[in-house]
């Protein structure tokens, strides 16, 4: 036990302030102080006979328009701040509530205009901004240690209470120190590069940096925010707007919030140790231990979220998720999933009974599942560690029980015939579901609903990272169907419409360790990654002849560069973070962090807008490399003889490609098997809607028969022109 009127004093140890001599000094940065006065007698009175307590009046300071009678039944310790109480009420959600303090202790606070603090059983060492609500609340403090879900120590602090993120790998060996701020391209860096010590040490130094190891700082609710009916809320820096009812418990966080993008926190949740972001939606049961979370995400639902940092634009609910790094757009909404040691790159979809990361078959849980953007496990997938996932790989329902590395993008993985072998299709997606593929794209630019985009998305899914995927899948298919024949396969044949579909068994014993990875239609595969190759390339083409097509000096410029590309594009990218780097982008940004030449994550953050913004030249530079590779193949090149055929070829597949997204939603509505839950039509198009008015086919059709009308302008103009 200690004295009683060392109650409010000892916040910070002496030996441990920063000042020794002044208690406030790191509570006042940031506050006017001189706007507050002391109490008059008439006030005290007033609230004397509201039946209010002070430790000591003299240090109850309040501003102008401050109303006594607005404090009720009120325990007062240390130096508390206040500022207007008026005869106002606030309101959110139907909730009325007068502004005053009544029933509530309050210690060593500094409260804003016109507040309500009700039923707040214990308010300790917060800064509350202005029209704040605070109702019934068990437990609200901050210790002089907090640290607010930043991986930071702080004076006097032994290292082994750092909190530390152990990302993509359970025994730790990835792990990454959480802080306001980080990105996914942070993180990955940092996980990735295990082997540069000289580099995890930057890192380390860099977001201490960030911190400041000065004991005493206050915590924070800013103005117009709304905590409800919360039984523990402690070490926490909570942003403007932001709503939070019925928590469990919040410790040690950051949360995000602003009027432009307010943050809600709901019911039952408990969340320790996390950096939560803007516009985040967080409630029903959520259990989040050791996280982050970026903007315009949701966890919901009784998810549980562990040692892992979860990318913008996500949702995941009702599953387990675990010591994972997962890129933007990440989904997962079912209650028997769960993700465990994994990097998966965005954009991914992860079904009911996925168990990813379940099995492991080492002598320790160090194993590790790498999915690249576009990952699409189906029902009941079940995958051993290590495993790796090209972009855009959807794989059917079934045991995988043995370590996977599927090479081949764009494909459909399926069970074999027996646990041996397991089915690959590549290029499924182009031929047989085009309508989910484009969808995709369109609904990620319509839900990226940031204000603020830090970390920089690819969305489109021909890009640099896919296109050079597939390049190396036409490689591979080649080789593989090669050495089934027991003869060499040229490109040539493999693009014709007699092959080897149908004749050979193609098998690879590359991708499956249990047995063979069985290759089904692999020249459909080449066709289809061919195709889409060309796609890629000519629409760089188009893209550039329409943005000059009525200026003739720049019109016969372009095709002057169009002709005599300089240079060869790199053909390495890395997907970090959800942007794309090149190899010596990535190499040069490590080097000059090494080097101290980017000093600061703030640094690190603008290299990458920076990268940001010249990596459209880079994409149509790659692109553009890439028709000419795929041209030589034909014996063609990108030249005043080809153009008209490029384009007139890309409009072609273009038409095709409309036809394909129609025709594979348009299943949904012939099928029997899908008509025979209906009397007629007309009850089927009650309920899934008429496919003539499906939004996103019409936004796609729009879009098409624009770039149609466009590539038609340009063949008119090359045919006046060459």
């Amino acid at each position: 036990m200690d004295k009683v009127e060392n109650f409010s004093r000892d916040f910070v140890p002496k030996h441990l302030r920063a000042n020794p001599d002044d208690l406030y000094d790191l509570r006042n940065q940031g506050i006017n102080t001189n706007k507050f006065r002391s109490l008059s007698m008439k006030e005290i009175e007033i609230l004397i006979k509201n039946n209010n307590t002070a430790e000591d009046w003299d240090k109850i300071q309040v501003t102008e328009n401050f109303d006594p009678s607005l404090v009720r039944n009120c325990a007062f310790w240390g130096l508390v701040r206040i500022g207007k109480l008026e005869q106002y009420y606030l309101e959110y959600h139907k909730l009325r509530m007068p502004v005053g303090l009544t029933n509530s202790t309050i210690v060593s606070c500094d409260i804003g205009d016109n507040v309500v603090i009700n039923n707040v059983h214990y308010l300790s060492h917060f800064i509350i901004g202005n029209k704040v609500i605070l109702f019934n609340i068990d437990e609200m403090i901050t210790v002089d240690n907090a640290k607010f879900g930043n991986g930071i120590v702080k004076d006097g602090e032994e290292e082994n209470v750092r909190i530390w993120l152990e990302v993509a790998n359970e025994n730790g060996g990835r792990s990454i120190l959480p802080f306001d701020g980080i990105l996914p391209a942070d993180a990955y860096i940092w996980a990735r590069y295990r082997d540069d010590e000289k580099l995890m040490q930057r890192f380390k130094s860099m977001t201490d940096e960030l911190g400041d190891k000065r004991r005493g700082f206050y915590g924070e609710v800013g103005e117009q925010c709304v905590i409800k009916d919360c039984r523990i809320i402690k070490d926490c820096r909570i942003g403007s707007y932001a709503y939070i009812k019925g928590a469990n418990k919040l410790k040690n966080l950051t949360i995000h919030s602003s009027v432009e993008e307010p943050t809600q926190v709901g019911e039952g949740v408990e969340l320790v140790n996390g950096v939560i972001g803007y516009n985040n939606r967080i409630f029903y049961g959520v259990k989040a231990v050791r996280f982050v979370t970026g903007r315009n995400a949701e966890v919901k639902y009784g998810a549980r979220l562990i040692n892992s940092l979860l990318g913008c634009n996500s949702t995941i609910s009702c599953c387990e998720v675990l010591n994972n790094l997962l890129y933007p757009f990440h989904e997962q909404h079912h209650n028997n999933s769960f993700l465990i040691a994994s990097v998966v790159m965005g954009q991914a979809n992860i079904a009911a009974g996925a168990t990813i990361g379940s099995n492991h078959n080492s002598r320790a849980a160090d194993g590790e599942i790498v999915a690249d953007r576009g990952f699409w496990p189906g029902l009941m997938t079940t995958f051993k560690h290590n495993s790796r996932f090209a972009p855009f790989t959807l794989i059917a329902k079934g045991n995988y029980n043995g370590e996977m590395n599927i090479e081949l993008p764009f494909s459909l993985v399926s069970p074999g015939d027996n646990n041996g072998s397991i089915n690959v299709m590549p290029g499924f997606w182009f031929k047989y579901n085009m309508y989910a593929l484009a969808r995709n794209a369109w609904k990620f630019s319509q839900r990226d609903k940031r204000k603020i985009k830090e970390q920089h998305i690819e969305m489109d899914y021909l890009a640099p990272d896919t296109a050079e995927s597939m390049y190396k899948g036409i490689e591979k298919l080649q080789q593989w169907i090669s050495e089934s024949a027991g003869r060499d396969y040229s490109l040539d044949e493999l693009l014709m419409d007699d092959n080897p579909d149908k004749t050979l068994d193609v098998k690879a014993y590359e991708m499956f360790n249990k047995g063979i990875a069985k290759i089904l239609k692999p020249a459909q595969g080449v066709r289809m990654y061919y195709e889409m190759l060309y796609v890629y390339g000519a629409r760089a083409v188009v893209g550039m002849l329409k943005r000059h097509m009525h200026d003739e000096n720049q019109w016969d410029k372009t095709l002057h560069n169009l002709f005599h590309i300089k240079g060869d594009s790199e053909r390495t990218w890395f997907n970090v973070g959800g942007q794309l780097l090149t190899e010596s982008q990535l190499n040069d940004l490590i080097k000059d962090i090494r080097s101290h030449k980017v000093k600061h994550w703030q640094d690190v953050h603008e290299c990458y807008d920076e990268y940001w913004k010249s990596y459209p030249d880079l994409k149509r530079n790659h692109a553009l490399q890439m028709l000419q590779r795929i041209l030589t193949i034909e014996g063609a090149a990108l030249n005043e003889k080809n153009i008209v055929s490029i384009v007139q070829r890309l409009k072609e597949i273009s038409q095709n490609i409309l036809e394909r997204v129609i025709s594979s939603r348009e299943k949904d509505y012939t099928s029997p098997f899908r008509k025979m839950m209906y009397r007629n039509d007309a009850e089927m198009k009650s309920v899934l809607g008429d496919l003539k008015s499906n939004r996103f086919i019409n936004s796609f059709k729009e879009q098409t028969d624009e770039e149609i009308r466009d590539m038609d302008r340009i063949i008119e103009k090359l045919s006046e022109s060459l």
